[in-house]
């Protein structure tokens, strides 16, 4: 969209704002309006494939055992101040902190700090097929599920009331990492207790129990999320008493708030806006790279993309060069892997797909395939790896059009997508991956895996037995050349079979008024609100 004419847009946006309401304005002295394009299905992060539980709640709401830092990547304690790894990588043994409290919510008062035994039920719930709690509100936890965690782990053990072992069936590398995703929180044992004695087990993810700097005020579903500060929390009281989150609106809607104040940060802006961003000295942005992928999903079950020759074809006319100019300005950097280039198992000798759509029509003619009519499902808000899918969608639309594939467009939202994409009637779908992990099986298991097929986030449902051994091993091995050497080998056979064609790795971009301080930009999606504070001393 020309500047002029945005700019135009957003004049009026800004002319027609109302007024502050009295709520506006408490709201602006005792907190901050983080507005994101989303929805929300769950409170509980584990129950949850990706999306606004996941990138932006699960930081507020609740704490895991480990972290990972923004800056070095490195694991780092958080409920578990220290852990041991033994029997080559089999068994991990954590060490919790001390006198952890729990929220104290209109719908829960805790009588004791946080100890082993929640440690025990929050991983139980999801690894234990016989747990009274896994099939409570649907018995899937995707994340888990993809890596087959029901299967890895023989046992979740508490030693004593400070001290949980986690004992696997067989060594796992990555398992430390896994657990330091936002998808494994540490959930209220006595919650759970509670909810069981008075038959109200389904609101245990609907009205979230943490030990995170914030907890659940307010709900409105589609409009906000109101989060209060938790007075006790551990690493000490959050500077502001709340934070809003604003779903209500979404593209230069969400911008037009920024610029009136009535967001004071905006989550995933448009690379399109950046120039009006960066013009504005009443706003802030920050740019960091980030942990995630976008990619084109190839359902390899429905002929004829069921042939590896045809999928190839397909990817010979994307213009990803023009993706990059028209959807990321910038902002993002062309992608030869499922990997993102910052991942230390990323193949260098990976290539970005050639554009050639005279090749990929005589591919496809010499294949027989004429007269393809496919069907693309694409999300219809704003992702983290791409920030405009809608739009990304019809330049697909026209790269395959110019070599005769008619190509058409599924908005979905949410939920809707999971289920149709899962339902195998889609040929194509627009989606992507961001994780907060720096290993890589984050990526190559939850995405491609056989077992990933199950858990409803393989979306190419492709499954390689040789391409699982090749992640299997790199599981088992305490060697990092080891683990290097089979990354690489998958790298390969997706190259080779392309049941997915990777499209950009996106830098994390995030905007803010001036006046707000203390909002690290993760580069894994997400960031805790307890530091943010309003510096109303601060000049525009």
């Amino acid at each position: 969209m020309p500047k002029l004419i945005l700019s135009l847009m957003l004049l009026l946006s800004v002319i027609s704002a109302s007024a502050w309401s009295e709520e506006s304005r408490d709201i602006r002295h005792s907190g901050f309006v983080y507005c994101v394009n989303g929805t929300l299905n769950t409170f509980n992060p584990q129950m949850a494939s990706s999306g606004l539980a996941v990138d932006t709640l699960a930081a507020q709401l609740y704490d895991r055992l480990l972290d990972v830092d923004p800056y070095t990547y490195r694991l780092v304690p958080d409920l578990a101040s220290s852990w041991e790894v033994r029997d080559n990588g089999a068994t991990y043994r954590f060490h919790l902190r001390s006198k952890v409290a729990f929220q104290h919510t209109a719908w829960f008062t805790p009588t004791r700090t946080m100890n082993a035994d929640d440690v025990v039920f929050s991983f139980a719930r999801m690894f234990d097929r016989h747990h009274p709690w896994h099939n409570v509100n649907g018995g899937s936890y995707p994340y888990f599920d993809s890596l087959q965690f029901s299967d890895s782990v023989q046992s979740v053990k508490k030693l004593d009331s400070n001290t949980v072992e986690i004992r696997l069936n067989s060594p796992d590398a990555s398992f430390l990492w896994h657990l330091a995703t936002h998808y494994a929180p540490v959930l209220s044992a006595e919650y759970a207790d509670q909810l069981t004695r008075s038959g109200r087990q389904e609101e245990m993810d609907r009205q979230p129990v943490g030990t995170g700097p914030y907890q659940l005020s307010e709900y409105r579903a589609g409009q906000y999320i109101r989060l209060a500060r938790n007075p006790a929390y551990w690493k000490g009281v959050p500077r502001l008493q709340q934070a809003v989150i604003d779903m209500g609106a979404g593209g230069t809607g969400r911008l037009s708030k920024l610029l009136t104040g009535e967001c004071d940060v905006l989550a995933y802006p448009a690379a399109s806006q950046i120039s009006i961003l960066r013009d504005d000295p009443r706003l802030r942005m920050t740019l960091r790279p980030g942990m995630n992928i976008a990619y084109l999903a190839f359902n390899t079950r429905k002929p004829p993309l069921d042939r590896p020759e045809v999928r190839h074809a397909l990817a010979l006319a994307i213009n990803n060069e023009r993706l990059m100019e028209s959807i990321y300005y910038g902002t993002a950097e062309t992608a030869a892997s499922v990997l993102p280039r910052a991942s230390w198992a990323y193949d260098s000798e990976a290539r970005v797909t050639e554009y050639d759509p005279k090749k990929a029509r005589a591919m496809l003619e010499s294949l027989g395939v004429t007269d393809l009519h496919l069907r693309l499902v694409v999300p219809s808000a704003s992702q983290a790896w791409n920030p405009s899918p809608l739009k990304t969608a019809e330049l697909l639309q026209a790269d395959l059009a110019q070599v005769g594939v008619q190509v058409s467009i599924a908005p979905v939202e949410g939920r809707f997508q999971e289920a149709q994409l899962m339902a195998m009637n889609h040929d194509l779908t627009l989606t992507g991956w961001a994780t907060d992990s720096n290993d890589p099986d984050s990526f190559f298991r939850p995405l491609l895996s056989c077992a990933a097929i199950r858990s409803q986030t393989n979306y190419a449902h492709w499954c390689s037995p040789g391409f699982d051994e090749a992640l299997q091993k790199a599981l088992l091995s305490q060697q990092l050349a080891g683990r290097i050497e089979n990354y690489h080998l998958a790298q390969q056979m997706l190259a080779r079979d392309l049941p997915v064609l990777p499209l950009a790795s996106s830098l994390r971009l995030q905007a803010y008024r001036h006046d707000i301080k203390g909002l690290v930009l993760s580069p894994f999606g997400n960031a805790s609100f307890a530091g943010v504070y309003r510096d109303e001393r601060e000049e525009p």
